[in-house]
């Protein structure tokens, strides 16, 4: 479900959506897990992340950290 948006390689693919390639993986479990609570408001994200078990958003955290990426000029 997130490549539609953050996209495989973590470039996001639409406009309002965030690069997630490199990103750091305890940011990635906060955000998910509060998206899940409803501690992080997204309509969007709340119905992908209220679906997801704790150890989903763990993989994915860990996938999209794991990404290399570079800052360009």
């Amino acid at each position: 479900m997130c490549q539609v948006c953050h996209g495989k390689d973590g470039i996001a693919k639409l406009e309002e959506a965030p690069n997630l390639a490199g990103q750091k993986e305890s940011y990635l479990v906060k955000a998910l897990m509060d998206y899940k609570t409803g501690a992080r408001q997204n309509e969007q994200m709340a119905v992908v992340a209220s679906g997801l078990e704790d150890a989903d958003i763990a993989d994915v955290a860990a996938y999209y950290a794991s990404i290399p990426f570079k800052v360009g000029p």
